[in-house]
C-alpha cells in the first residue's frame, strides 16, 4: 500500500545543510500497524509528514496505492490525502474558533457527507472517546489530554485507509492513553493501516512491526508477535 525507496530529505540554508532522511526505503502493507521509533531529531516526524503528503522529499520515490505521489498535481495529491489519510498531530492542530463537535466533523464536511450522517458519526465517535459532554466546548476550554482525544476522534471519523499518528498519547495520562491505543488497535483489526511515531515502548507494543531510525536512516525492523 505504501512504498518508499531511496527517500532523502535535506534542509538547506545559507550557512548549513541538514540531512533529515538519507536513502530511506520502506514498505507498509495494507492492514499493518507500524511504529517508528528513534531518538529526537532522527527524522521520524519528517518521514511521517512525507507519508502524509504534507512535505516533499529532496530525492526518492513514494508510492501510495500504486500511485507515484509526487508525480501527481497538487490538487490530485490533496484529494488523495483527504480520501485516504487521517492525522493525529502531536500539537493537536484543532481550530480554536470551532467547537469540539465542529472540529471532529470537519473531515466529513470536506468529503461532502450528508449533514444527518455527519451528526450521527460525530456523536458516535465523541461518545467512544468520552468527550460527548464537551461537544459544544471550544478547544481552549479543554485540558491537553482532552484536546488530544478530540484530535484522535477527528482523525478516525471518516474511516480513513491510513492513520498517521505522531505521539498520539503524548499528553494523556495512562488510562486515557491506553484508551487511545486500544481504539487504534481496534481500528487496525478492522483493516485500517496505522503508522505511528512514538518514544513509548508501551505504545509501540500495540503495533505489529517496529522500525527504528537513527540519523535519518533505518537501522532495524522488528516484527512483534501478539498472542
Amino acid at each position: 500500500m505504501i512504498e518508499i525507496s531511496n527517500l532523502s530529505k535535506i534542509y538547506r540554508s545559507k550557512a548549513v545543510e541538514t540531512v533529515a532522511l538519507h536513502k530511506v526505503s520502506l514498505t507498509i502493507e495494507r492492514g499493518e500497524f507500524v511504529s517508528i521509533m528513534g531518538p529526537s531529531g532522527c527524522g521520524k516526524s519528517t518521514l511521517l509528514n512525507i507519508l502524509g503528503m504534507l512535505d516533499t522529499p529532496t530525492n526518492g520515490h513514494y508510492s501510495f496505492d500504486d500511485k507515484l505521489v509526487f508525480d501527481l498535481k497538487e490538487s490530485e495529491r490533496v484529494a488523495l490525502r483527504k480520501m485516504n489519510i487521517g492525522f493525529v498531530f502531536q500539537s493537536f492542530n484543532l481550530i480554536d474558533e470551532l467547537t469540539v463537535a465542529e472540529n471532529v466533523e470537519l473531515p466529513l464536511v470536506y468529503l461532502k457527507r450528508p449533514k444527518v450522517e455527519r451528526k450521527k458519526r460525530v456523536a458516535e465517535i465523541l461518545e467512544r472517546m468520552g468527550m460527548m459532554h464537551r461537544a459544544q466546548h471550544f478547544p481552549g476550554e479543554l485540558s491537553g489530554g482532552q484536546q488530544q482525544r478530540v484530535a484522535v476522534a477527528r482523525a478516525v471519523i471518516a474511516d480513513p485507509k491510513v492513520i498517521l499518528a505522531d505521539e498520539p498519547t503524548g499528553n494523556l495520562d495512562t488510562v486515557h492513553g491506553n484508551e487511545v491505543m486500544e481504539l487504534l488497535s481496534e481500528l487496525n483489526e478492522r483493516g485500517t493501516t496505522i503508522v505511528m511515531v512514538t518514544h513509548s515502548s508501551h505504545d509501540a507494543s500495540y503495533s505489529k512491526r517496529i522500525v527504528r531510525l537513527l540519523d535519518g536512516e533505518v537501522v532495524s525492523e522488528n516484527k512483534l508477535m501478539h498472542v
